[in-house]
């Protein structure tokens, strides 16, 4: 049965707790944002270094620098090992990244596929198309790959710079146009700038990778045999003529993403237990191993590799591609330049027109079922901002071009993030601007959002608290004795303050393997529930979460003036472990695996949950249901 109570009761005044829980996309995000700055600061060390001594500049980085095996040799020069060596590395997370929105993320719903693919492929084909038709007739249209993919670094953390309210889906939805990008980019370097193919050691490297697939095939989970194969792979080829980068954005794709199985997660626990009983060093092994099998090598790789390549090898990349000595009768030679015009162009004016464009085509065309995950102004934005293209388009200009032209491209590939990132402003200013609830519908837009909550929310068997019509339902999967619930109820009882149209129910999830006395306390809860007390007794067993013993238990049933002998008996016949296996089964089939684990209107909250972020993440689910009304 389900006890209610409206959200404008008095809750205990406490100071709101804050822990941050986040995604692999939101640390990714905020790693990118971060590395903006690097990266800026990068190229205006590059343009400086080179304006003020450009014979030093060229002396650093073609500097030559060789490997030798036995008979075997790669040798390049400084930048060359940056650009196809370091780099691969850039390559590798982009790649991880992807994998994980297509096996957890937005993307792990198939249809929402095909929209961003579109758009991303649409993003790519109009500046090409530009550039194309600026260098028509002229040996430079060879460059068009130069116009085509953008930078991811860039362009999300200009994103966050000049669209703070752009919604997080937006991110995501971005996040998938630009991996097109730099696949399609990839494939363009690897087959249409790679001079002088080797078949043999190219057929080498595709072996290679069949190796790969074989092993994790197999099941094999040593980072050293990947390591080996990777490398080995990346050296055939190298020596085939085709650019390396490649295998990093293969090998991220095939690196598997999944959430934390609770049966993974109480394994670890047994080991670890194992190994406070008895520290020996066999056990620790086995306990560390334990731990690192139940986060997915996805997430364990991004979180080793992404600082570096976003605070180390993209910024060094700037810093050895960037520099272009900068003099009046260069800038006015390039600013007529059919190069400079057509990259410029084609990132401001085509980058845009691709993406809105093709996504509304497609939306259009389909009549609906497939959509953008937020609303148009959103679309704008993205578009808006994927012209800022420099990575991949400086590494495609080193490529095509030398010489003067090379400079030129730079110049385009550079004006042309200024210009983008103007854009992307001017497009969230006007969308400040308009009136609240088209701003929302324009921001937010009317797709369905993915539903994360395996069992919806029955009123006859939840326990509810708050107004039943509200448009808000936040559902919390928790433990009476895990701490982090007891941090986070203040937060909760705040919210329900702060907003009154807001439901809550709680459902159980006690980590017995952790928490010997949690379901002893949720059996509890549910005892007082069958005598009209379950908040009651829910919030003191919160407050209490350090005596919850059988006698504890007791005493706050007689504190409740509650059936003392009725609330016994419920204990010792065990009355209310049917319904809290229920919810555990409903946990587990929502991928559940700790707590507190929080729902809202269906859909997972991912991040912290003090009261800001929690506040943040109902005013957008309020938002959007206002939308559909």
């Amino acid at each position: 049965m389900a006890e209610r109570e409206e959200s404008g009761g008095a809750f205990t005044q406490r100071t709101a707790w804050a822990r941050s829980l986040e995604t692999p996309l939101r640390r990714f995000l905020r790693t990118e944002t971060g590395s903006a700055a690097f990266l800026l600061a990068a190229t205006i060390a590059a343009l400086a270094w080179v304006n003020v001594d450009a014979s030093s500049y060229e002396t650093v980085w073609q500097t030559h620098l060789s490997v030798r095996i036995g008979e075997s040799v790669v040798a390049m020069d400084l930048r060359h090992w940056v650009n196809s060596g370091l780099m691969t590395f850039f390559f590798f997370v982009v790649g991880l990244e992807a994998r994980r929105e297509l096996d957890v993320g937005e993307l792990r719903q198939r249809r929402r596929i095909a929209l961003p693919i579109l758009a991303g492929l649409g993003g790519m084909a109009v500046p090409i198309g530009i550039y194309l038709a600026a260098n028509a007739g002229r040996a430079s249209a060879h460059g068009w790959g130069t116009a085509m993919s953008t930078d991811t670094a860039f362009a999300l953390g200009m994103l966050a710079l000049v669209g703070p309210r752009f919604p997080d889906r937006l991110r995501a939805f971005m996040l998938t146009v630009v991996v097109i990008d730099d696949v399609v980019a990839l494939v363009v370097i690897a087959t249409v700038y790679s001079d002088n193919v080797a078949i043999t050691a190219l057929l080498v490297a595709v072996g290679i990778v069949g190796a790969i697939l074989v092993v994790r095939a197999a099941g094999v989970r040593i980072g050293l045999v990947y390591a080996a194969l990777g490398i080995a792979a990346w050296v055939a080829l190298f020596k085939s003529g085709v650019d390396p980068i490649v295998i990093g954005l293969v090998m991220g794709l095939l690196t598997y993403a999944y959430p934390a199985a609770r049966a993974d997660l109480e394994r670890a626990t047994d080991l670890f237990r194992l190994f406070r009983e008895q520290p020996t060093p066999e056990l620790e092994r086995t306990a560390r191993v334990g731990l690192r099998a139940a986060i997915s090598p996805n997430e364990r790789l991004q979180q080793l590799y992404h600082p570096w390549t976003s605070y180390v090898i993209v910024p060094l990349f700037a810093l050895a591609n960037a520099g272009i000595a900068i003099s009046g009768s260069f800038l006015s030679q390039a600013y007529t330049s059919p190069v400079t015009l057509g990259i410029l162009f084609g990132y401001v004016a085509g980058k845009p027109i691709g993406i809105t464009g093709t996504a509304w085509v497609v939306t259009k065309l389909s009549r609906g079922r497939l959509r953008p995950p937020v609303g148009w102004a959103s679309v704008a934005g993205a578009g808006a901002v994927a012209g800022i293209g420099f990575t991949i388009s400086l590494l495609i200009a080193t490529h095509a071009f030398q010489g003067v032209q090379l400079e030129e491209a730079k110049l385009g590939v550079l004006s042309a993030a200024l210009c983008a990132s103007l854009l992307t402003w001017l497009v969230f200013r006007a969308t400040a601007l308009l009136p609240r609830r088209l701003r929302i519908r324009a921001l937010l837009g009317t797709s369905d959002a993915i539903v994360d909550l395996a069992e919806p929310v029955d009123p006859e068997r939840d326990h509810v608290r708050g107004p039943t019509e509200a448009p808000v339902i936040l559902v919390e999967y928790g433990d009476f004795e895990c701490p982090y619930c007891g941090r986070a109820e203040p937060a909760v009882r705040e919210l329900l303050k702060e907003f009154g149209d807001v439901r809550y129910v709680w459902r159980h999830l006690p980590l017995t393997d952790v928490h010997p006395h949690a379901q002893a306390a949720a059996e509890a809860a549910e005892a007082a529930g069958e005598q009209g007390a379950f908040w009651e007794m829910h919030d003191l067993l919160l407050d209490h979460q350090d005596e919850l013993k059988a006698s504890d238990l007791v005493r706050y049933a007689e504190e409740l003036g509650l059936d003392v002998q009725r609330f016994e008996n419920d204990l010792q016949t065990r009355a209310g472990a049917q319904h809290i296996a229920e919810d555990v089964d409903s946990a587990d089939l929502s991928g559940v695996s700790g707590t507190p684990t929080f729902f809202i209107n269906d859909r997972r909250h991912y991040g912290a949950y003090d009261v800001g972020s929690l506040s943040d993440a109902v005013r957008i689910a309020r938002a959007r249901a206002a939308i559909k009304e």
